[in-house]
């Protein structure tokens, strides 16, 4: 049964407001413990076990772990042996990206069928504009009850779904009762919810941007909204604005299915190397396999930018950003290495490095714009066979020698993965 705080807030006819527009109704679908779960169904013997999903490196954390470790109080990000001791009989398990991914895109095709606008918020999560689908389907609650019926009888696995007129208070409800949860929150129930959640269940407001509202004695969100927004300005810039409509559950930003984004703003990757690693040589075939991905990636968006920005983390988990802007935009595996390399020239690493780093910005989005200079030509052209050649049999058909030893990246696939566009990326 979906919680209803109040009675629902979008039965019968779609309501208007004052204004004569019709009032969203907005669903998040979070899967619950998305990578465990997909183990658990593909793996009859892994079924009601504590398993935790890591990476596929020598060096590596729990990605995600299932409710059965999560009752031992295994989370997110703890090493293999913290996960061991909270749980000694904890199963891991080696990410798959190709299950996952495969698993994500049919998810995606089920929430199509109830309505066009779906945007992809993350592999495991997505936001529904189902505004326009209620005269065919009838309330929210009846769409999303065929949401969650039609995902566990196809896939076998189970999300919790938030319900409510924007995309914050949707994502909002969707954790307030996992796993399998669905909760709808009325537009004059929100002042009351807020009240009572904590500044940082808001999505966007992590640990160091929480500590800094509580050092302005603003505990839940609701403070946040009755706070001077005059203060948040000052204090935070155009973001206080910002948390200030957070803080009174405000949210105008539309439902932005795929194809219909902005253009991206930065192309990038990174890797946790699996032991730290001394001096420039050591990280010269890391250097060019980040540079050759992000190079890739830029030429699949038809896009060249400016700014090469270069991360390197220590062994103390210390940590550089350096970036260097050139004069014509790079789009070339060749162009973006040597960029990331004179800036690697520039910093001390008279410690052992744990994680590099590179990234693309100032970009722009003009399609394949192909070089004058002959040599230049015959780069551009051999990149994007590579690029074929990759598409058709995976990243390891083609490698650069010089990286060769370099190995793949360790872990499981980014949240922030996108069916399509620079966000794609590959399963390995």
């Amino acid at each position: 049964m979906p919680t209803d705080l109040t009675k629902s807030a979008f039965s019968g006819p779609r309501r208007r407001a004052k204004s004569g527009a019709i009032e969203r109704a907005i669903l998040h679908v979070d899967m619950d413990a998305f990578f465990a779960q997909v183990e658990q169904v593909t793996n009859p013997k892994l079924r009601g076990k504590a398993i935790a999903v890591i990476g596929s490196k020598a060096r590596t954390v729990i990605v995600t772990s299932s409710y059965e470790a999560r009752a031992f109080g295994v989370k997110t990000g703890m090493t293999i042996g913290e996960g061991k001791r909270k749980c000694p009989g904890l199963i891991f398990v080696p990410g798959n990206n190709h299950k996952y991914i495969d698993t994500s895109v049919r998810i995606l095709s089920i929430l199509r069928d109830f309505s066009p606008d779906v945007e992809v918020y993350s592999i495991d999560e997505a936001f529904v504009d189902i505004t326009g689908s209620l005269g065919i389907f009838g309330g929210p609650d009846i769409i999303a009850r065929g949401i969650k019926e039609r995902i566990t009888e196809k896939l076998g696995l189970t999300c919790s779904i938030g319900i409510a007129p924007n995309k914050l208070l949707a994502k909002i409800a969707s954790d307030l009762e996992k796993p399998d949860g669905l909760v709808i929150i009325k537009k004059e129930d929100v002042f009351a919810l807020l009240g009572r959640l904590p500044i940082e269940d808001i999505c966007g407001i992590g640990k160091k941007m929480g500590k800094k509202l509580r050092s302005l004695g603003i505990e839940t969100v609701k403070d946040l909204g009755e706070y001077p927004v005059s203060v948040l300005r000052r204090k935070f810039g155009i973001v206080g604005e910002r948390l200030h409509y957070m803080g009174l559950g405000i949210d105008e930003s539309p439902v932005v299915p795929i194809g219909k984004q902005d253009d991206t703003k930065s192309i990038g990757h990174s890797m946790t190397f699996p032991k730290d690693i001394d001096g420039r040589d050591g990280l010269n075939r890391y250097l060019l396999l980040l540079s050759a991905k992000v190079g890739r990636r830029v030429r699949r968006e038809g896009c060249a930018g400016r700014t090469v920005s270069l991360y390197v983390r220590f062994s103390d988990f210390t940590g550089v950003g350096k970036r260097a802007t050139v004069k014509k935009p790079l789009s070339l595996d060749a162009d973006i290495y040597a960029v990331a390399g004179s800036i690697l020239d520039t910093i001390d690493l008279s410690l052992p490095v744990r994680l590099l780093g590179v990234s693309l910005t100032n970009l722009s989005h003009r399609g394949h714009q192909i070089p004058l200079l002959p040599e230049k030509q015959r780069e551009f052209l051999l990149n994007l066979t590579i690029d074929a050649v990759r598409d058709r049999f995976g990243d390891a058909a083609v490698r650069y020698a010089a990286a060769s030893d370099g190995g793949g990246e360790a872990g499981v696939i980014s949240p922030a993965w996108r069916p399509e566009g620079a966000r794609r990326t590959d399963p390995k």
